[in-house]
């Protein structure tokens, strides 16, 4: 091993264009959702090939936003995988319906379509296929199995991904996308709804604000800005700020780069780890493009000589932060009594939630951190 380094897991690439961008906002006063948002949004849906992109406070809140939209409620059901953040289920619930939890693939770390199938009732309103770590999920297969349920991507890591010639957000009825700090491209907090279809965007747009019937910025620039608009639907406040969308807009820019150094690295990666049996680096789908938000590992526990969470232990102290890939959520407390579950009833998802672990890959790593990195796991690999 070479001198000792501290690598973290993730680490946001921003610097003085978003320093920048943010002063336009800061010195016009105009701070809440306004024309920074509207130009971020015009940019993103660009970008994706959507029709419509609505920013929110957070991808969670831009996930409800489409499960109020579509009207879902008590007495539906939604299917999400169970390895997942605890968020894509949480918001069915928040809508008062019942997430039932399917198992995903252990190979690509998402929805099993052949699962989701059997979890399909008359009840169902709808299934969140997870693009889990930047990997669209099997969108065509998943549609061949449960024909005639709408389909809402949870995106959260998928900017920029594409599967099979297709862009994320175009893949079901409605998507939701994060731009958290750990994201590949980020406004701290934040959000983005997309759609193609005029009547859930206009619902969705409404719901954002409130249930207003016209957001702040129309009525601003409207022949009667000192008129309150008509207030029609309950809706929620999760409208993003314009500092936010200012930052926006210069990370969407980089977006593009951010992914093809990523996947070059993740590459670099899979070749250096290669002859590592018990160590399984992500696929790359065929005809699509990996969004790459992380680089998440399997450790096979029949063939590793450490447990996953030795490995990590012993990495952390050679200076490399890692983390499990997420949680499988029919394994945390409140579902676990809320729902009766048991961590044996999704097997594939237990296994993941025991042994994935997320190794460094972001856009502030020098190629000596990612030969710091490799070199690391090859010798815990022989023993040292």
């Amino acid at each position: 091993m070479t001198e000792r380094r501290t690598i973290q897991i993730a680490q946001p690439d921003t610097g003085d264009e978003e320093w920048q961008a943010v002063r336009e906002p800061i010195m016009t006063g105009w701070l809440t959702q306004g024309p920074k948002v509207a130009e971020f949004e015009k940019a993103f849906a660009e970008r994706h090939d959507v029709t419509f992109a609505l920013a929110t406070s957070s991808c969670t809140t831009a996930l409800h936003l489409i499960l109020a939209a579509m009207e879902v409620g008590p007495g539906d059901e939604v299917i999400v995988p169970s390895f997942t953040w605890v968020a894509s289920a949480n918001v069915v619930l928040y809508c008062g319906a019942t997430p039932v939890l399917a198992d995903v693939d252990p190979a690509t770390f998402t929805l099993d379509p052949a699962d989701a199938a059997r979890k399909v009732t008359d009840r169902t309103k709808a299934i969140i296929a997870v693009h889990l770590f930047g990997l669209c999920a099997d969108i065509d297969a998943i549609a061949a199995a449960a024909p005639g349920i709408a389909i809402i991507e949870d995106a959260a890591c998928a900017a920029g991904a594409v599967y099979k010639g297709r862009p994320a957000g175009t893949l079901g009825v409605a998507a939701a996308f994060s731009f958290h700090p750990r994201k590949s491209i980020t406004t701290g907090e934040g959000g983005m709804a997309t759609t193609n279809e005029p009547q859930l965007a206009e619902r969705m747009s409404m719901l954002r604000n409130h249930g207003a019937s016209i957001s702040e910025e129309q009525r601003h620039h409207g022949a009667h800005p000192y008129l309150l608009p008509e207030f029609n639907l309950l809706g929620f406040n999760y409208r993003m700020t314009d500092l936010q969308g200012a930052v926006g807009v210069v990370q969407l820019g980089k977006l593009d780069k951010f992914i093809a150094e990523r996947g070059k690295w993740a590459g670099y990666y899979a070749d250096e780890l290669a002859d590592i049996e018990w160590l399984r680096t992500p696929e790359v789908p065929e005809g699509g493009v990996h969004a790459w938000q992380s680089c998440v590992c399997y450790v096979d526990p029949s063939e590793s000589p450490l447990p996953r969470n030795e490995i990590m232990d012993r990495l952390q102290q050679r200076g490399i932060s890692t983390r499990p890939g997420t949680h499988a959520v029919h394994m945390l407390g409140y579902y676990r009594r809320r729902f009766a579950l048991a961590s044996g009833d999704l097997p594939a998802s237990r296994d993941c939630d025991r042994n994935s672990m997320a190794i460094p890959l972001h856009n502030r790593m020098s190629a000596e951190d990612y030969r710091y990195v490799a070199a690391a796991i090859r010798e815990i690999a022989s023993g040292g």
